[in-house]
């Protein structure tokens, strides 16, 4: 039986998360395949579409967003909870990067520790009312990703991978776990499908063919799009500015998700 304050959080969980319109997670299965630079293009792109968004940093053993956004604002206290800082485009995001004394140590953390910390960034973040969250789950298929899925009513996931082979086979574990916890996949990203040269303009596919729509058809969910290798996506990333990068590839990604939860 759960004890009074586990019922308490999961009463605050359910009122908090009731304000929001849509929650989208996006995973992967494996690390390194580009799922918080997706979790932040999805973000920027619905805010400056007029829409209210926060983006959710539930990689709580490597978080990213804070750093790809400029984020150094720490959150504040207010009346109704704890108070997410902004990005310029108004985007609400949290992150334990953002409450550690010390973001070059690592977080040396059991799953039970991990999970109750995703849970304390649903019930005690005032996200306010919001037309989207985006969810950046972390790898893997264990405790954070599955309190996600229990605890958030999500309106679907969209999973991330890379052309190679064993990423897609690693991914697509994400894809069973999800739809054996029947969340609906709204579809699959292909991340570092190809490099442009950008002296002759010629396509060059790396880390092997651009297959993301077969990858998709095989996994049995929607093709959303596939991202190049950009060199401007590291250096806006690294500068705190990915909120910036627009391209048409971005949007054909977005818009496609949308059709699925409309």
């Amino acid at each position: 039986m759960m004890d009074e304050k586990m019922v308490q959080q999961n009463q605050k969980i359910e009122e908090r998360m009731g304000k929001i319109k849509h929650k989208i997670a996006v995973a992967s299965g494996k690390g390194g395949v580009g799922k918080s630079l997706v979790s932040g293009l999805i973000a920027s792109y619905l805010a400056k579409s007029g829409f209210k968004v926060g983006l959710l940093d539930a990689d709580i053993t490597g978080p990213s967003i804070p750093k790809m956004f400029g984020i150094t604002e720490l959150p504040v206290q207010g009346d109704d909870g704890i108070v997410p800082p902004a990005t310029k485009e108004g985007i609400r995001v949290m992150s334990l990067s953002l409450v550690l004394h010390d973001n070059t140590s690592a977080v040396i953390w059991r799953g039970p520790m991990i999970a109750n910390a995703v849970r304390q960034f649903m019930s005690d973040i005032s996200w306010g009312e919001l037309d989207y969250l985006i969810v950046d789950l972390p790898p893997g298929t264990s405790d954070a990703p599955l309190t996600v899925m229990q605890s958030m009513n999500l309106e679907g996931m969209v999973v991330v991978t890379s052309p190679q082979q064993l990423a897609f086979e690693i991914v697509r574990k994400a894809i069973s776990m999800s739809k054996t916890m029947k969340i609906r996949i709204l579809g699959l990203v292909q991340n570092m499908a190809y490099a442009v040269c950008p002296k002759c303009g010629e396509k060059y596919e790396i880390f092997g063919k651009d297959e993301g729509e077969a990858l998709a058809k095989l996994a049995e969910v929607p093709f959303l799009g596939s991202i190049p290798l950009d060199p401007e996506i590291s250096k806006l990333a690294d500068n705190g500015e990915i909120g910036s990068y627009e391209r048409d590839y971005v949007k054909e990604i977005v818009d496609n998700m949308l059709k699925g939860i409309q």
